[in-house]
């Protein structure tokens, strides 16, 4: 299934939401207003098993981990007029991936990001290439041991291309992650840098241990 929407600005039709859920989005009308949207999303623990909800499934159950709150934020950017990019920092085996949306103002490059720590959140359109936006994300990318993870970022990807029903409202996004999988991926750091890399320090892991919705908490 695949379906290629080449308008700048997508209407709830072109989009298959019903009107409540457009409604909510609409007001989102900076990338600012759609990082405060997603950040007071609940964070998706995936008790049940692993997810990868459509727009219409975060807003259904209202939370989202990262790939799922970058889509939400892609297509509330698109209904704002502005391309529904999202990009793929890929780690080692030791951690897990992390997808962003990506908006640009001038030549710069920003970034819409979940994360229920502080550190891999919203970046400011100050980056004048990709690999300066993902290298940005380097030094707090790591494990709960202080190892620095992060490796690659892919080529982003346009979900103009991408039949909304596979991301806006399918129940569950298994394929499009799969496509974003498979991106090209360029990487961050040589096999000789990465043998130099120091660990984050004590101060440094504890203060990563602040989340904003720990597990096992009451969420509404």
């Amino acid at each position: 299934m695949r379906s290629r929407i080449a308008k700048r600005l997508a209407g709830r039709e072109d989009l298959g939401l019903d009107k409540l859920e457009y409604a909510i989005l609409r007001r989102l009308r900076t990338p600012q207003q759609i990082q405060a949207f997603v950040n007071a999303l609940p964070i998706n623990h995936e008790i049940g098993g692993e997810t990868v909800f459509s727009v219409r499934q975060v807003l259904t159950y209202r939370r989202a981990h990262c790939i799922e709150a970058a889509l939400l934020a892609a297509c509330a950017l698109w209904m704002q007029g502005e391309p529904p990019r999202v990009m793929r920092l890929d780690c080692d085996a030791s951690d897990y991936p992390h997808v962003v949306a990506l908006f640009r103002r001038g030549a710069c490059w920003g970034a819409i990001s979940k994360s229920n720590g502080v550190a891999l959140r919203y970046r400011d359109p100050i980056y004048r290439s990709l690999r300066e936006l993902a290298i940005s994300y380097f030094h707090e990318y790591s494990t709960a041991g202080g190892r620095k993870t992060l490796r690659s970022y892919a080529v982003p990807l346009d979900l103009r291309r991408v039949d909304p029903r596979l991301w806006i409202t399918a129940d569950g996004c298994w394929e499009l992650h799969d496509q974003l999988e498979r991106r090209r991926h360029y990487p961050l750091i040589s096999a000789r840098q990465q043998k130099m890399l120091s660990r984050r320090d004590a101060f440094e892991r504890a203060s990563a241990k602040a989340v904003q919705f720990p597990k096992g908490a009451r969420q509404r």
